[in-house]
Order: C-alpha cells, then structure tokens, then sequence
C-alpha cells in the first residue's frame, strides 16, 4: 500500500511572515478557506478554517514577495505536525501545511 500525504487549498492569505534561511526565502502565512451548507434550521452557514503555510522558494513558485494579505492563493503541499514546549514546560502541537506548489490565483 503507497501512503499518501497530500492536500490541496484554495483561499485568501491572512497575516504574512518573510524569512531568509541560509540564503533562501521563506514565507509563513495564514490560509482562510470558506465551505458553506445549511444546517438542521436550513439556514446558510460559513465555517472558515485556518491553515497554517510554510513556503520555500523555488521553481514552482511564484516571487514569494507577491504574497500578501488578502492575495489568493492556490496551493499543493502536504501536512506536518509540530511540537514545542510552551513556557510553562507543556507540549503543545499544531499542524502546518509545507507548500511544494503556490500559485496567485488571478480573479476571473
């Protein structure tokens, strides 16, 4: 059986963090993604999820400066889990989509 770690958004970019690491550029940023159904009353609902992103440069990606707040965005990547140890020495764990494909979508 071949595992699969694969996952693909689509949304609007939140906040926005740029870093340079050993000469490469890397951007932190938010993803809000909207999926909307009715619920028991039939009325509309919009749940919005937050995703966390990170972003190397690279070949498959756009000039990363290019994102910003409120820019959408088409991504493929794949999820990982993190952990670290707050300040009051308890684990903490999130997960964080590594993006292998950006691509600012241009509205239509």
């Amino acid at each position: 059986m071949e595992n699969i770690n694969r996952i693909e958004l689509k949304g609007y970019v939140g906040s926005v963090r740029m870093n340079e690491i050993s000469g490469k550029k890397v951007v932190n940023f938010t993803l809000a993604t909207d999926v909307t159904y009715k619920g028991k009353d039939n009325v509309a609902t919009t749940e919005t999820t937050w995703h966390n992103v990170v972003a190397w440069s690279s070949k498959e990606m756009p000039d990363l400066g290019l994102i910003s707040k409120g820019t959408p965005v088409h991504l493929i990547g794949r999820l990982r889990s993190n952990k670290y140890t707050n300040a009051e020495g308890v684990d903490k764990y999130y997960m964080e989509v590594l993006a292998s494909k950006v691509k600012i979508v241009t509205e239509e």
